[in-house]
């Protein structure tokens, strides 16, 4: 008997679901229509995800803010589809697959990690959906690839920055580069470094050694003891944060007391977390300082994500934050929900005011941007300067 009442209730909800809706109900189901989905492939897990998280978290308050985009005299709800690509480039790209096959993005956004970013994009190329680099700073991530573009400075410049920094604020004529062999974020950073601090120096011979070491590496010992007899002015050490911040870390404890540098990837809490009171003194280049940010949309940014979360932002929450508005410009100067005509849209972007600053993208779809120096001073990220391009 209860099992005849199951089937009279189920044939009677099916019934019921086939009815077609009226009044404001059909209106309601119009509406959900009204749908653009923006995809966010990033590292939610795995050896980047605390850097995929701070994305993240610039991309959700940036939709939270603004939720909606007219096109074509209609009012568009932006949601947003998630995938985690695990900081796996195997699983980059299927990241982006899903989003395009299962959830029909329109436009893309990120990855923490230009290896993964790399990856994903020639997915989305093949594709010919766009997407917009958030902290991806290799020069691979767009080159040859007309539907990657981003929001952030390139590694050449950040190479050069930090030369400047080496041999100008710290009068340093020799230098050691430890680099994550497996990153080619790493890599292609450490070239840029070296080429532009033999050049400042005169000396071709100023790079004394380059060490290599592979990602989730956690002795280090080898590489620096190499180090410590080479006595250098300064040591430029690229590389993913917890790597890093054990390398600073035993550095400091087999007595090395040299200068240690490095890059954006730095700024993250596990990067204290991991290296503690050995971090100190560290010096990095970055996108985003708050003590220097001064545009509408940073006083914006700053107030709504300190009222949030109490806190300072890291720089690249700020460039989530500044992805996800330039796809928005995109989308209305396209008066279009096409990906081509979107894509065309982000290549014309010139004088956009975020809160990192403006972005204008030069034929590659790379963005001109200041880089932002900081140290770790008292356990705190610390801004210094401004360097502009």
């Amino acid at each position: 008997m209860k099992s005849a009442t199951k089937v009279i209730g189920l044939v009677l909800l099916m019934a019921l679901a086939a009815l077609p809706v009226f009044a404001g109900g059909g209106k309601q189901a119009e509406a959900a229509g009204d749908v653009i989905k923006i995809g966010v492939f990033e590292p939610m897990t795995g050896a980047n995800a605390a850097g995929g998280a701070m994305e993240v978290e610039g991309i959700r308050l940036a939709n939270e803010l603004f939720p909606t985009v007219e096109v074509a005299g209609k009012t568009y709800k932006v949601e947003l589809a998630i995938a985690d690509n695990k900081s796996d480039k195997v699983e980059a790209a299927n990241a982006v697959q899903r989003l395009i096959d299962l959830d029909k993005v329109k436009v893309i956004l990120g990855s923490w990690g230009s290896s993964l970013a790399i990856a994903g994009g020639e997915v989305a190329k093949d594709a010919k959906i766009p997407v917009i680099g958030l902290s991806c700073t290799n020069q691979l991530v767009t080159l040859g690839n007309d539907y990657y573009f981003r929001v952030c400075f390139i590694d050449p410049f950040q190479g050069t920055v930090m030369a400047n920094y080496a041999y100008n604020d710290l009068k340093a004529k020799t230098a050691v580069i430890v680099q994550e062999v497996s990153n080619d974020y790493s890599v292609g950073l450490a070239k840029f470094f070296a080429d532009h601090f033999k050049s400042l120096t005169g000396n071709g011979n100023s790079i004394l050694t380059t060490v290599n070491y592979n990602t989730g590496d956690q002795d280090f010992s080898a590489q620096l003891t190499a180090i410590r007899s080479l006595n250098p002015d300064v040591i430029f050490a690229p590389g993913n944060y917890t790597e890093s911040a054990l390398v600073i870390k035993q550095a400091r404890e087999l007595g090395i007391g040299t200068p240690i540098i490095g890059g954006d990837t730095w700024e993250t809490p596990e990067f204290i977390d991991v290296g503690q009171e050995r971090v100190e003194g560290a010096v990095f280049s970055t996108f985003f300082a708050s003590e220097v940010a001064t545009t509408p949309a940073a006083e914006t940014f700053l107030k709504e994500y300190r009222s949030r979360y109490n806190k300072e932002p890291a720089a690249v929450t700020a460039l989530g934050y500044d992805g996800y508005l330039v796809a928005l410009d995109a989308i209305k100067r396209a008066n279009s929900i096409e990906p081509a005509r979107i894509r065309d849209a982000i290549a014309q972007t010139k004088g956009f005011i975020g809160a990192t600053g403006t972005t204008s993208l030069d034929a590659n779809g790379d963005a001109t941007k200041s880089a932002f120096i900081k140290g770790v001073e008292g356990g705190k990220f610390v801004y210094k300067t401004i360097v502009n391009p």
